[in-house]
């Protein structure tokens, strides 16, 4: 696992990077290819390839997962893959390299792989956008999902995850000189701040939902009024009812200074998970691993798609270990084998249903 595992590190795959994802997929096919044989096949998108594979007869159940990762090319020259302490380290060892490696090796230890699927897609990181109709294709079509994100904190697995979305919330003002005139101008940044205030005020922690600014930009030199800003927000809820009345609400934005007008994009992409839709995979899991932890989260996955379509999903059944997204990102080497294993013997209790 680990050869395979330093494979994958090693063909850096950064989201929207055509050429290096093509690269990373192929790479991905042939480690399926060579522990569990047939044929993954490429499936091209916009954004890069998918790789998926089948082991025959009626589908039942799919593993998914994806290959691009949040870092950039060189990453890897700065933070090379190495194994030391009984962590692995290297950019994408836990989201979600590892957790394809492990699903790979549990399914090589089953003499009959029949009824299984796997999908490995190329846009997970930047909102699985030309993979979502394939994924929610598979997932019906197998009637369960077994998702190989990385595991929740202390190795627990994910049972529902939040809907997350993103919203551009753009300003249109009017230059003028900061100085001579400015009452003549109509202030971007001055009505971007308003709009920050409005657009916190949605949050409802109480209910799960939070409405988070994270990224805004105004002005272009520092005696002109500013005639363009723009406000990135990050949203998370927890129920459908949630993700409506927040849309709304960006819908119905309005601006506080005469002749200021706003533009709003985006939406909540991923619908939640809810706990009810890993429940019956999650007791199936706990009969063979009776410790074994369910935890909901704040982030999302491509399980949300699934799962909002009443297909069983389970999601964390990948690495063991933290720091997704961030330069601390490590693998605990020990439980590998142990979730392999994991993924192999719920495939099977899946298809004895």
């Amino acid at each position: 696992m680990l050869e395979d595992l330093r494979t994958l590190v090693e063909v850096e795959s950064p989201s929207r990077d055509l050429e290096a994802l093509t690269a990373s997929a192929k790479t991905v096919a042939a480690v399926i290819e060579s522990r569990l044989g047939g044929q993954a096949s490429l499936i091209e998108s916009e954004a890069g390839p998918h790789v998926h594979w089948s082991g025959g007869g009626d589908p039942r159940v799919l593993v998914l997962g994806h290959h691009d990762t949040v870092f950039p090319l060189g990453t890897l020259e700065r933070r090379p893959f190495k194994v030391e302490g009984g962590h692995a380290t290297g950019p994408g060892v836990f989201d979600m390299l590892g957790g394809l490696v492990q699903a790979v090796h549990g399914l090589a230890t089953l003499e009959d792989r029949s009824g299984v699927e796997i999908l490995v897609t190329a846009d997970e990181e930047v909102g699985s956008r030309t993979s979502r109709a394939l994924i929610e294709e598979r997932a019906l079509a197998c009637g369960a999902v077994l998702v190989m994100e990385g595991a929740a904190d202390g190795g627990g697995l994910k049972t529902g995850r939040k809907g997350c979305g993103t919203f551009q919330v753009s300003i249109a003002g009017r230059a003028s000189h900061a100085g001579l005139e400015p009452a003549a101008g109509v202030n971007a940044l001055i009505e971007a701040a308003h709009q920050v205030l409005d657009i916190a005020a949605l949050g409802r922690p109480e209910a799960g939902t939070t409405v988070t600014p994270t990224v805004a930009a105004a002005g272009t030199l520092d005696n002109v009024v500013p005639a363009e800003a723009t406000v990135v927000v990050d949203v998370r809820v927890e129920t459908g009812e949630e993700r409506d009345r927040i849309e709304s609400a960006f819908a119905a934005l309005a601006p506080h200074l005469a002749e200021a007008r706003i533009e709003v994009e985006g939406s909540i992409g991923r619908p939640p998970m809810p706990e009810s839709a890993s429940a019956e995979l999650f007791a199936l899991a706990r009969t063979l691993v009776p410790d074994l932890e369910g935890k909901a989260v704040g982030g999302g996955s491509d399980g949300n798609f699934t799962a909002a379509l009443g297909v069983p999903t389970l999601d964390g059944l990948g690495a063991v270990g933290g720091g997704a997204h961030a330069d601390h990102e490590y693998l605990v080497v020990e439980s590998m084998a142990e979730r392999a294993r994991l993924v192999a013997d719920l495939v099977t209790a899946i298809r004895r249903r």
